[in-house]
């Protein structure tokens, strides 16, 4: 087929944030896009995902910024919390988010399908409604989507994408899994007066995250009155007359009694019943559609960015992805993106936060030759709180070279504070560049420079 044949340049699967950014910048480039997407223009982040979290994460801290508030001399009358209210106002401003990324796409000139595509070929799409379009290049982003359990009951429980429209606020929550999406919510739904117990298959939670860290916001959280059953795994939901569920835990004698089970136990690549097969297209044990450097999957026509891939399933990792193959593919730039020192937190209450390698995986690749400095301190914020919870800043360095290996922290506001440090460890700079920058004070971020 000839190329003016083709009825576009690149027909993307998928306007989550990597799919419109690539769209966006290919057709800066000049080429011919459209976008097909089957829910709403915005994706996983913006939908359903890290932004109305975040909302609710700023919600749930008026709980305790309200009960602060007198001890700063403020007189605050009797405190109520309407969940319809705050859900409300954070599912209108995602109606605005996908209204502000439609109306990207349509200033870019980029043609909107509102319906599934499926791939029918190396250059060919079918779109939910029978038309079958042709391209020069396809681009897959689809992200990804909540893993579902397989035990009885299953059907009684949810995922996050629907807790954020919940009807009400439940009294009691049981959570599956201790990820990033389970400890999130723990803190949300426990700082707005939920029993919130947390169940997990292992005993680990945050894996991945440097373990002092790990194990300070377990402290913290238990103090806080979430529970934690470890080694637990679901045996079966039982939904009873009255509406409550019991959740039967494998060799637990006594089930938990809850008004909503909330499952978080990680997400996988939405690659089934895309058509990919057709294609040539080959997918991962967990359904990842296999890439290589370029986002080119085994179909030389045919490309793959963000949690589709499972790489690094960031929102800001996907962005950056799908610029890349536009620039690449459409503008002519050899554009390379470096996975090396990605920054990530949990917005956990109190939030974590870290980049570059964990003490253990330090330990692991440099043995001996590290060095470890950490601060210990209480936020200045806790102290007409009363609340004796600390934070901890830890800095990993290579012995050898001076060089900042990775920097981890918990306490207020720690991903805000980590951004502009995960900048320094990037770019490589040793101990002796934190040691001799001038502390801002009074601050949190301070500790960076004053680590000894």
């Amino acid at each position: 087929m000839a190329e003016q044949e083709y009825d576009y340049d690149l027909f993307v699967i998928g306007a989550g944030s990597g799919g419109v950014r690539a769209s966006r910048i290919a057709a800066s480039h000049g080429a011919r896009v459209a976008v097909a997407e089957e829910y709403r223009v915005g994706g996983t982040c913006v939908i359903r995902g890290c932004v109305p979290k975040k909302l609710l994460v700023y919600g749930s801290h008026f709980a305790e910024e309200l009960q602060d508030a007198a001890n700063y001399g403020w007189t605050v009358g009797d405190l109520k919390f309407d969940w319809p209210t705050l859900r409300d106002a954070v599912l209108k401003d995602v109606d605005r988010l996908n209204a502000a990324y439609t109306t990207t796409l349509e200033n870019n000139k980029v043609e909107r399908f509102l319906e599934r595509a499926e791939v029918t070929g190396p250059h060919s799409v079918r779109l939910a409604s029978g038309r079958e379009v042709t391209a020069k290049y396809i681009l897959v982003a689809v992200g990804a989507w909540p893993v579902t359990p397989s035990f009885e009951g299953a059907e009684h429980c949810i995922t996050s994408n629907e807790v954020f429209h919940l009807p009400e606020l439940p009294r009691r929550v049981v959570i599956s899994g201790a990820g990033y999406i389970a400890m999130e919510f723990a803190g949300i739904f426990n700082a707005l007066g939920c029993h919130v117990t947390v169940v997990n298959r292992s005993e680990t939670l945050l894996r991945g995250y440097d373990e002092s860290l790990r194990d300070r916001l377990l402290q913290i959280t238990m103090a806080r009155g979430i529970e934690y059953k470890f080694n637990s795994p679901f045996d079966k939901v039982v939904k009873r007359e009255d509406g409550c569920l019991e959740a039967h835990l494998a060799g637990k004698p006594d089930p938990l009694v809850c008004d909503l089970i909330l499952v978080a136990t990680g997400r996988k690549p939405k690659t089934p019943g895309l058509g990919l097969e057709t294609a040539g297209v080959e997918l991962g044990e967990n359904g990842e559609i296999k890439v290589d450097d370029t986002g080119k999957t085994t179909c030389d026509s045919i490309y793959a960015v963000g949690d589709v891939t499972d790489r690094v399933q960031l929102t800001p990792v996907a962005i950056r992805e799908g610029h890349a193959f536009a620039d690449r593919v459409f503008g002519g730039k050899e554009t390379t993106i470096s996975y090396d020192c990605i920054p990530s937190a949990v917005f956990s209450q109190p939030p974590l936060a870290g980049v570059g390698l964990t003490e253990s995986q330090a330990r692991n690749a440099f043995g001996s030759n590290i060095k470890v400095f950490s601060s210990d301190f209480r936020p200045m914020k806790n102290i007409f709180g009363h609340r004796p919870e600390r934070g901890l800043y830890k800095m990993i360095v290579d012995a050898g070279t001076d060089r900042v290996l990775g920097i981890h922290m918990i306490g207020p506001e720690a991903p805000e504070i980590l951004q502009a440090a995960a900048i320094a460890v990037k770019a490589g700079l040793t101990k002796a560049d934190f040691d001799a920058t001038v502390a801002l004070h009074p601050s949190m971020a301070e500790e960076l420079v004053l680590m000894r």
